[in-house]
């Protein structure tokens, strides 16, 4: 095995442990209150402008989110939110995604995160993770923020490692099926709903059929007509 394919197999195995034993967090956009740690071989950090360059080994946490790389630039937000530029061979970068119990993972040799704008992008040989479904490019980007995801087809920067298989100019992902109990869940929604409409259309209809016919206006009456044996003379 090559030390690509040994160093690949422990990121990969880390990220699986993390990912398992992982405690239930809070959301993500709580990640900036949280403070930032790091770890590395070298350092070189100004904690009056709260920015540095860590290389070797290194780990970056702030709540929920995680990275691991070869070489980070790092910076600390006014809000507290973290922004850093990863190298690695390939390094790993990790995040809860907000209102589920569920997290999206990125894969590439290079990465940029906004923690302000909370954007990713992914270069080189990229994969990304969202729960059970992924995408394959040189290119990805992601907001964390909309969930939205964009991946280009580009050429490969570098020739492929011995036994790693060519990316290419393509995009490739996967969507797996829905659960079967989501899915469940969902029709059951949606007959409830349908229900719920025609049970209101029926009371409406019942309501106006008990409703009493409008009173027709009485027609106004009729004029008297004059009596011409009232007020006449009588006959001499």
């Amino acid at each position: 095995m090559t030390n690509f394919a040994r160093r690949r197999a422990r990121l990969l195995v880390a990220l699986a442990c993390a990912s398992a034993c992982a405690p239930a967090a809070l959301a993500e956009k709580a990640d900036r209150e949280k403070p930032i740690n790091y770890q590395a071989d070298t350092g070189d950090v100004n904690y009056q402008t709260k920015v540095g360059t860590l290389i070797g080994s290194v780990i970056i946490t702030q709540g929920t989110l995680t990275i691991h790389a070869d070489k980070v630039i790092l910076r600390q937000n006014p809000d507290n939110s973290l922004s850093a530029t990863a190298f690695g061979n390939p390094l790993t970068f990790r995040e809860k995604r907000d209102g589920v119990d569920e997290y999206y993972e990125g894969v590439a040799q290079r990465a940029e995160y906004d923690g302000q704008k909370r954007f990713l992008e992914l270069f080189d040989r990229a994969l990304l993770r969202k729960g059970t479904d992924e995408i394959r490019s040189n290119y990805i980007s992601y907001n964390a923020e909309t969930e939205f995801f964009k991946a280009e087809g580009r050429p490969d920067t570098r020739p492929p490692a011995a036994g790693e298989p060519p990316l290419g100019a393509r995009v490739r992902g996967i969507f797996q099926p829905q659960p079967k109990e989501e899915k469940a869940k969902d029709e059951k929604g949606k007959g409830a709903k349908e229900e719920k409409a025609k049970d209101e259309k029926s009371k409406e209809d019942r309501g106006k059929g008990d409703k009493a016919p409008e009173a027709t206006p009485a027609a106004p009456p009729l004029p008297l007509k004059q009596d011409s044996a009232i007020g006449a003379k009588p006959d001499k």
